[in-house]
């Protein structure tokens, strides 16, 4: 309405039409000056119209251009005829008289039929059968009432006022006119005029059509109010498509308003049909025709009401099922936590912007599972929440940001290079390591990033996924980075998937087998036990490391199963070998358990049924597990415990490795604790290792644990960490992992005391 009113040619045309009304009133009775001021004020208000509808011809939508084209030559024919008629009435005095000379009235019907035929041509935009059967019937309706008008007050006018038959049938087509207009300006969907553009011109067509059958007081031309009647429905016209090209220079909200899915248009032509009708009637007539009439109006007029309140309710439960439609298309597409786009609407999107100048980014948040286990989901779906709006305040408005899951976040830079999308990482993972305040305490939240460049013929599942390579190669960097995709993390990841098939087809085929390593006794060079070492046996590749292969089973899973065999196998070997020498100290078998299978719920079952299945004593078998493995993990230590009221004994493998050792120690349900081989290697010319090894081995003593020192090497090494209290150790100097044939021949040769022998002799002996 603001720009309504700002305006200049609407205050211009509005300015102009006053300062006719004041003249009307100035020049009150005299009717010549009247009459020439009229249609001096007419020729603008008509140039109004076509200069307007001209423009529009190439503002509007090209499929109104004919409409407007209409209009613009119904305006210049309307300012043709009303020029012609002014400058006969300034230049031939003649008689005052608001009706045209023969050239004006030739204009104007020019004019109106070309109004008519640009109401037939512009598109209804109705498509379907049924749309157009409603549209016919309701218009069928304005129609119908609009010629009872017409006929009564123009062709057949009450009281006999009108006997000119030309005028009669121009009246008439004003009135059809204006009706039809109105007609499909209100019942269409998308009408070539705004509302408030159209009804200006459709109430002017109205008003001019009703002031030419006034009764004769209206019509007595000293009244300064019939000559702005008369101008009044000229300036409706002219503003109407002024108005329209400013709803399309700046926008008209009222046009985007929902309409209503019926129209009130026929209902109120029913009721000017039922009040033309009671003019009709008869002073005379009776009291029968008159009640059966009210009757007939009244129960109409009920009905019609009572249709149009089951209009209105339907119309509610309409609205109440687009509020549920929107609610579940948001569910369908957006995250009901944070509110950002899931992974459907995420992989839409990314299909109709992906380009080649895109890049799409996966982020997974480091540790976010110890939120969730030491502050509760709740504080957990906080931290997401935060997160998310973190990252929509680091993107731009043309960036798309997608919660994928879990902690698991995706972003798509549309028309983005590499060096750009680094510096908008950058800034997000800033961003996201800012303090955040969860149940009165600090949290600094960091996330691990993958970003990979699209190239021609990618798709949004080729991008996640390399993406997802990235992503897990910034984790095992370090975390709290980002990395681009390269195609060696390609070809590595390609292997590793090549290497979790054939692991699986050799847990379906046994190609597994165990090999075994001496546990001595420092003192005596007894072997104690052996520490079971898995090996695969490829079919194409020979013995293959677990150092290649058991980091992949743990991520995957297959460590399960693989150590369900392992410890079955082993069992089974310990029980050989006590069988075999009944009358010897029977040896104990050490096997490595992986964090994964602490955290199986069946490995306990399965530990009791593999000693009951070999007949091994509960106290020969050595569970050794990593601090890593059971490092502030409840369901580790739980497991721990059930197997040590089986009878089994715990290892704590490769101690002083982590980060927290000495707090395992009073809470891990160990036995015996094995020095890394990383404390042993220098131990004879590095102070600071023989100092850690000193310090371990007086800790156990006094925790009453056994200790084993693994790596050693020479005889120097063995007899040093004899001297700081290690009963037990195992390395080269010994014996190299051997197959368990070999363990029977080395128990013989490792009786022998080892001083003075070098270790050369043993090692070949026990290839």
């Amino acid at each position: 309405m603001d720009h309504l009113r700002r305006d200049p040619v609407l205050r211009g045309l509005i300015g102009l039409t006053f300062i006719g009304f004041v003249l009307f009133f100035v020049f009150s009775g005299q009717p010549d000056l009247q009459v020439k001021t009229f249609w001096l004020f007419q020729v603008p208000l008509d140039a109004a119209l076509a200069v307007g509808g001209w423009r529009l011809r190439t503002l509007a939508p090209a499929r109104y251009r004919r409409f407007w084209s209409m209009i613009a030559f119904a305006g210049a024919a309307f300012t043709v005829g009303d020029a012609y008629h002014s400058l006969s009435n300034l230049i031939f005095p003649t008689e005052p008289s608001l009706n045209g000379g023969l050239v004006q009235t030739i204009c104007f019907a020019v004019g109106m039929s070309s109004n008519v035929i640009a109401c037939l041509i512009f598109p209804q935009g109705l498509r379907t059968a049924r749309e157009r059967f409603i549209f016919w019937l309701d218009a069928a309706t304005v129609l119908v009432g609009g010629g009872v008008v017409a006929w009564c007050f123009a062709v057949n006018p009450v009281g006999g006022s009108h006997t000119d038959r030309l005028t009669a049938a121009l009246t008439a087509a004003l009135v059809l006119v204006a009706t039809f207009s109105a007609t499909k300006v209100a019942l269409i969907k998308d009408p070539p005029m705004a509302r408030m553009a159209a009804w200006p011109m459709v109430c002017a067509a109205m008003v001019q059509g009703v002031s030419t059958f006034l009764p004769g007081p209206f019509q007595t031309l000293d009244h300064p109010y019939v000559y702005a009647i008369r101008l009044l429905p000229s300036l409706l016209i002219a503003c109407g498509p002024w108005i329209q090209i400013i709803v399309l220079r700046v926008g008209d909200p009222s046009s985007v308003a929902k309409r209503r899915p019926y129209s009130l248009l026929p209902y109120g032509m029913i009721m000017v049909t039922f009040a033309v009708f009671f003019m009709m009637l008869p002073m005379a007539a009776s009291s029968q025709l008159v009640g059966a009439t009210i009757g007939v109006v009244v129960i109409t007029c009920l009905v019609a009401g009572r249709q149009l309140v089951a209009f209105h309710d339907n119309m509610n439960l309409i609205g109440r099922l687009d509020v549920a439609l929107g609610e579940l298309r948001d569910q369908a597409l957006f995250d009901g936590l944070t509110g950002l786009a899931n992974r459907t609407h995420f992989s839409a999107e990314t299909v109709r912007l992906l380009d080649a100048e895109s890049t799409l980014l996966l982020i997974d948040l480091d540790d976010f599972k110890t939120v969730n286990d030491t502050m509760g989901h709740a504080a957990g779906d906080a931290l997401l929440v935060t997160v998310a709006s973190r990252l929509r305040g680091s993107l731009r408005e043309t960036d798309v940001v997608a919660r994928l899951g879990g902690d698991e976040f995706a972003v798509l830079l549309p028309r983005t290079t590499a060096d750009d999308a680094g510096l908008i990482v950058q800034n997000m993972l800033n961003r996201l390591a800012e303090p955040i305040v969860l149940l009165q305490h600090t949290v600094v939240t960091r996330a691990s990033v993958g970003m990979t460049v699209a190239r021609p013929g990618d798709d949004p599942s080729t991008l996640l996924s390399t993406a997802d390579i990235a992503m897990y190669e910034a984790k095992r960097r370090g975390k709290g980075m980002w990395v681009t995709y390269t195609d060696e993390m390609g070809s590595r990841i390609s292997a590793e998937a090549v290497l979790i098939r054939e692991l699986d087809q050799a847990i379906e085929e046994n190609q597994f087998v165990l090999v075994y390593q001496p546990i001595v006794r420092l003192a005596d060079g007894e072997i104690s036990g052996v520490e079971a070492l898995i090996r695969w046996n490829h079919p194409e590749r020979g013995l293959v490391s677990p150092i290649e292969f058991i980091p992949i089973a743990e991520r995957t899973g297959q460590i399960v199963a693989i150590g369900r065999w392992a410890l079955q196998e082993s069992c089974r070997q310990a029980a050989a070998w006590r069988a075999a020498s009944p009358d010897t100290v029977p040896l104990y078998v050490g096997v490595n358990v992986a964090g994964r299978q602490l955290r199986d719920p069946d490995l306990v079952t399965d530990v009791a049924d593999a000693l009951a299945a070999a007949g091994l004593p509960a106290g020969l078998l050595v569970i050794e597990v990593t601090e890593t493995a059971v490092l502030d993990d409840e369901q580790s230590h739980a497991t721990m415990e059930a197997l040590r009221d089986l009878g089994v004994r715990l290892a704590l493998d490769d101690f002083g490795t982590a980060a927290s050792s000495l707090g395992l120690l009073l809470t891990c349900p160990v036995n015996s604790l094995k020095l890394d081989r990383s404390f042993v290697e220098s131990i004879n010319t590095v102070s600071r290792q023989a100092a850690v090894a000193t310090a371990v081995s007086q800790m156990a003593s006094a925790l009453e644990f056994a200790t084993v020192a693994e790596g050693i090497e020479t005889v120097e090494q063995a007899e040093l960490l004899q001297g700081l209290g290690y009963r037990y150790g195992q390395g080269y100097l010994y014996s190299r992992p051997v197959p368990p044939d070999g363990i029977v021949r080395l128990r013989s040769a490792l009786a022998l005391s080892v001083t003075g022998i070098e270790g050369g002799v043993l090692l070949e002996s026990g290839r």
